[in-house]
Parts: C-alpha cells; structure tokens; sequence
C-alpha cells in the first residue's frame, strides 16, 4: 500500500543546478521523484548519485513537447538561466519558458496537480524601485538580446495566473534572485563562477562595467528551502514571492572577497558593461517572512567558501 504522505514529484530542469539540490531534498524526504532534462544546460553528474535510488527516476524530455507522466506536485525548473547559455538560442530559450509552462500547466491541469514555477528577479529587467517588491512591473526592454529569457519568463507568469484565474489551478509563482552554490557550471557566464574560475586558475577577474553596480547572493540551500515553503502553502498563496537574500554586494566587493578567500594573486580588470544588464538588484522578502516564514540563513563569506571548495574539485579535474 502506497504511503499516503509520499508525494510523486516531477521536477523539470532536474539536472540542473538548482534542480539537482531540489530532488536531493525531495528525495531525503521520503518523495518520489522524475527527474526531467534535456541536458541543454543540465549534468548528469549533478543527479549521478541518485542513479539507482528506487524513488528516484531520469528521463530525458525536452518541456516544449507534451509530456504524460502521473505525479501529485510539479516544480517546472526548466530554462537555461545565463546569459551565455540563453542567448546561444534564444529562440529555444523563449519556447522552453511558454511552450514550456504552456505544457506543464496542461499536465496539472489534467492531473489536478499543484504546480510551481521557478521565474526570476529578471522580470523587474533594470528597476527604477529599490529594492524590488512583488507589486512592481518591472523594467524590462522587451526586443533587447536578454529578452527572450526575461519576457520568456514574464509570459510564463502570465500564463500560470490565467491558468489560475480560469481553470482553479493551484499555482505557486517564485521570482529567483541570484543564486549561487555547488554544481554551478564554470562556463556559465555568471558573476559567482566567473569570478572563483579566474581567481582559482589566477586568471585577471573580469568586472564588467566600473564595478559599483550591485547584486544579492543567495545560498543554494537557502533557496531550496524557500521552494519548499512555497510549494507547501495554501491556495490563498499563489505568489509570486521573491526569494533570495537582501544583502547586497557590489561587483567590486564580491571580487575582492573571492580574492581574499581563494588566495589568489588574480587581478582586476574592467570591461564594458553589457546591453541591458541592470545596476541593481536586491529583493524585499517581507512577502517570504510573512508568508513562509522564510529568510537566508547562510552568509555570503560562509557560502562562497563551501563554493569555491567545490570548484576547487572541478578547476584541478
């Protein structure tokens, strides 16, 4: 007999980074759980230890053809989330996030399944509100080479709330800040990995712009957690609900840390700041404490220290 307290899980995106340490969690809680990926983005090394675990199973799918399987929650993690990794085909990149969620929201709809999408902070694009709440519409420029992954993410909200409002869905939207941890890709093209790879080979760390613009830094694990919460809420919370963590860093701040804690006498050079690219991002989680009861609770210095062991693993490989 099956235990009632057991979930089957679907999780898209599953061997990627932040879906990777989604099905750990899932699977550590007694879950089921499908793993989906098209491994566009996504490792088999990230899910590599799960392999053989009889709650745990692998398919190789992409989200923008349907997909019929049977499970009680849905967490659609799938879309390559970089700017290197979006923008190499961005038409893809813009189909995976509408037919994408188009295609998971059918398949809870079907199954009566609650459903969850991973969105992002880039839906605020380059904010004139500081810090950025729920409430605010963003500033994004809608034919810029970021789009497809920002008005790609915004058109997949859009479809949750109207699945929501027309079918009863039950929806849970999360807005992702910066997130950053173990299983991260060297060559993503992210400020976190960029900078601990460079500094690690003693390569110069690459700032792009005069280095004052500013971000957040989330801990993998905090994130998760965050996930979870929303996933496990009410009707009533639908969201979105920004998670990530409040501190803010300068560019400049963070690559003098990942110096000092790696050891390395890499320098600091400059470059011309991309299209688009915001000056700022830092979220207001009053929703998340309200709400979920949420807040990070891993600080940047001790985050970045359990990330740069980690890649010290993959830079010496």
């Amino acid at each position: 007999m099956r235990n009632s307290s057991v979930q089957r899980v679907l999780v898209t995106g599953g061997a990627g980074f932040l879906g990777s340490h989604l099905c750990d969690r899932l699977i550590a809680a007694g879950h089921d759980v499908i793993c989906v990926d098209n491994f566009y983005t996504g490792s088999k090394d990230n899910i590599r230890h799960l392999i053989g675990n009889p709650r745990f199973e692998l398919l190789r799918h992409d989200v923008t053809f349907p997909l019929y399987v049977e499970v009680d929650r849905i967490f659609n993690l799938a879309c390559p989330a970089s700017p290197i990794h979006y923008q190499r085909d961005p038409v893809q990149t813009t189909k995976t996030s509408v037919h994408g969620a188009i295609n998971m929201l059918g398949l809870a709809k079907r199954l009566h399944a609650r459903i969850l999408q991973a969105s992002t902070s880039e839906v605020y694009g380059d904010p004139e509100v500081h810090p950025q709440t729920e409430d605010y519409w963003g500033r994004v420029n809608p034919i810029g080479t970021r789009a497809c992954y920002d008005e790609g993410k915004r058109c997949a909200e859009t479809l949750f709330f109207d699945y929501h409002r027309q079918h009863r869905l039950e929806i849970k939207v999360m807005r992702i800040f910066n997130t950053y941890g173990p299983r991260m890709q060297p060559d993503d093209g992210r400020v976190v990995s960029n900078f601990i790879v460079q500094a690690l080979k003693g390569e110069p760390i690459t700032i792009y712009g005069d280095g004052n613009q500013t971000r957040s830094f989330c801990y993998v694990d905090d994130l998760i957690e965050g996930m979870l919460r929303l996933m496990e809420t009410g009707p009533d919370v639908p969201g979105p609900i920004n998670i990530g963590n409040p501190g803010e860093f300068t560019m400049r701040e963070l690559a003098e840390m990942v110096v000092r804690q790696t050891g390395s006498k890499s320098s600091i050079v400059y470059m011309p700041l991309p299209s688009d690219d915001p000056r700022q991002r830092r979220p207001d989680i009053s929703l998340a404490r309200e709400k979920l009861g949420w807040a990070p609770t891993v600080a940047l210095e001790e985050g970045m220290a359990r990330t740069i062991d980690y890649f010290r693993t993959v830079v010496a490989a």
